[in-house]
């Protein structure tokens, strides 16, 4: 062999040695079950649920309390679904309830609350449970739900307080709470140590929905962490219960293409979801893979198909962080994505509001109020990773380079999380 052939075989080998390939963390062995799943026991349950207490009421309209009955199924129905009329729906009849009851029955008032957090409309909802809490009844209940409620306005000193009002570490919902809390304040690990405990308190009880929802938040604590094999065991194990949580499913669908880098595959979960719901977001997950398959065309087609689908007033602010972030992009848009977003820092002060403020203006060319709004407002209240790679852009254009590599260091480390094309832009900044 000659010399300059065998260097340039060396050379080829080492070069191959030192792109590792991606762990495969996924098997369509184990979930391709879950994707062409003909009957949905869910969906079936909630509407015989819906229709059970329908006719209830039609024969004794005077039953107010059935009207909680089918809201509570209407609510089932749009989480399965993602239909926003099942929720609207609910909405309806309790505040029809509400009403009856001149908005003095507790349990009305925590449903009604409930369905506007769904909502987006967290000041609402804390206003009825403020109700809830003056008059007493279950006391205990409505404190669980204002700590959700707090965390959700990015009040964590009223929810550290309400926390210490329910301290209960054999409780189930105060182990859900102070993990929620714990994740709120950054601290991840403890996090995922309380909702570890929390499954356990009902791994072995008759309540597959709570189980469900422990499995999949668990997924997406454990995806944060960058444990991504127990991520995607945990999305198993709720799809184990319930084959038709499109949530989990999305989930596994991320981890295939963010960490895998196989679209084709992350696609083919996403068509099988798109079965079952008809949440809007997923046109932009088809729309993230499109970029990085280098189909712009189908990209923009997907972001269109996404307006299309949120082009209704039902759904509110529900959508309202999304649309900022595309409606930046559009020279034509930018300007009204600052209106929209200082909507949501008056509706929910958090540093995720406020960053959708700061990222507009920036946008916008208002390099210095972004600036002032991402020094106050989201830097020390925020670890998300998405957070700080618009932080760390705002501050390059302030020429706070040093700042900005500060931030940019951890940001390194949040691949799987921001995906591979944000990933790609990091690695330039």
């Amino acid at each position: 062999m000659k010399t300059t052939s065998f260097i340039t075989l060396l050379l080829l080998i080492l070069v191959s040695c030192s792109k590792k390939p991606q762990q495969q963390i996924t098997n369509p062995k184990e979930y391709a079950k879950y994707l062409n799943v003909t009957e949905n026991v869910s969906l079936e349950n909630a509407q015989k649920e819906l229709d059970f207490w329908s006719a209830k009421l039609s024969v004794t309209p005077n039953q107010y309390p059935y009207l909680q009955k089918i809201a509570a199924a209407n609510t089932q129905l749009f989480s399965i679904t993602g239909n926003i009329e099942y929720l609207k729906e609910a909405e309806s009849n309790l505040l029809k309830a509400n009403e009856i009851t001149n908005y003095d029955n507790a349990s009305y008032l925590r449903s009604l609350a409930r369905n506007y957090v769904s909502q987006h409309r967290f000041k609402e909802a804390l206003n009825l449970l403020l109700k809830a809490e003056k008059n007493g009844e279950n006391l205990q209940s409505t404190e669980f739900q204002l700590i959700d409620v707090y965390l959700e306005l990015g009040n964590i000193s009223k929810a550290e307080e309400y926390l210490s009002n329910v301290k209960d570490f054999n409780s189930f919902e105060y182990l859900i709470r102070i993990s929620k809390f714990s994740d709120a304040i950054g601290n991840l690990e403890s996090a995922i140590n309380y909702l570890e405990k929390a499954l356990k308190k009902i791994e072995n009880s008759n309540k597959p929905e709570l189980l469900e929802w422990a499995h999949t938040n668990l997924g997406d604590y454990y995806g944060h962490a960058g444990r991504l094999q127990e991520s995607y065991q945990s999305y198993l194990k709720a799809l184990a219960i319930n084959p038709t949580n499109s949530y989990a499913k999305k989930g596994i669908a991320w981890i295939i293409f963010s960490h895998e880098k196989n679209p084709a595959k992350s696609l083919e979960i996403l068509a099988a979801i798109q079965q079952e719901t008809m949440a809007p977001d997923l046109h932009l997950l088809k729309a993230e893979i499109a970029e990085y398959s280098g189909n712009f065309a189908e990209k923009e087609q997907q972001i269109k198909q996404y307006f299309t689908a949120v082009n209704n007033e039902k759904y509110g602010a529900m959508y309202a962080k999304y649309n900022v972030l595309l409606m930046v992009e559009d020279k034509t848009t930018k300007k009204e994505a600052i209106e929209i977003a200082k909507k949501e820092v008056l509706e929910r002060p958090t540093a995720q509001s406020y960053d959708l403020l700061a990222w507009a203006y920036f946008k916008n060319g208002d390099v210095k109020k972004a600036l002032s709004i991402t020094e106050k407002q989201v830097i020390p209240h925020t670890f998300e990773p998405e957070l700080l790679f618009h932080a760390v852009q705002i501050l390059k254009a302030n020429n706070k380079n040093k700042e900005a590599d500060l931030l940019l260091a951890d940001l390194k480390e949040s691949s799987f999380e921001l995906g591979p094309n944000t990933a790609k832009i990091v690695t330039k900044l």
